[in-house]
């Protein structure tokens, strides 16, 4: 963000806080009239800094309620392998967010379904048939403290 100033910072934090803002609005609150403010999000568009809008929903009112974290662990971490890796974990809806580790294993992969018995399949079926998976091990939540749902 060095490459920003202080009014493109503060159009990112108030459209992070409600993206359906009016122009109008965004305008007022960072100090800008209406055209100048709609050219800086635009710009930030372009220039990859606002990459979407979107709506935040309650995964438990949708029935997804059950959140587990998987550890994987791959028998290969070259390159195609990660790619091939990289490739497959992308097809899996459950899995919600996936991150490759330095650690003691490759990935975590954050799986949200609607209980245990279709974690279970989920893991049985989909992650541990994911190329190059030698093993996983599982965190299942029991609460979710806090989630800023980005």
């Amino acid at each position: 963000m060095a490459d920003l100033d202080r009014i493109d910072q503060s159009i990112i934090r108030e459209l992070q806080k409600n993206s359906r803002i009016t122009v109008t609005e965004l305008a007022s609150r960072v100090g800008l009239s209406k055209t100048p403010c709609q050219v800086r999000m635009r710009r930030l568009e372009e220039q990859g800094y606002i990459t979407g809008y979107t709506a935040l929903v309650n995964q438990t009112k949708l029935g997804l309620s059950h959140i587990a974290f998987a550890q994987v662990t791959l028998n290969d971490t070259s390159s195609n392998a990660l790619a091939a890796f990289n490739k497959a974990v992308k097809q899996i809806s459950a899995v919600e967010q996936c991150h490759m580790i330095a650690g003691n294993f490759d990935y975590l992969l954050k799986v949200r379904t609607r209980n245990m018995q279709e974690y279970r399949q989920v893991l049985g079926e989909e992650i541990s048939a994911l190329p190059h998976v030698l093993q996983t091990s599982t965190f299942v939540v029991m609460e979710n403290v806090r989630d800023a749902g980005l």
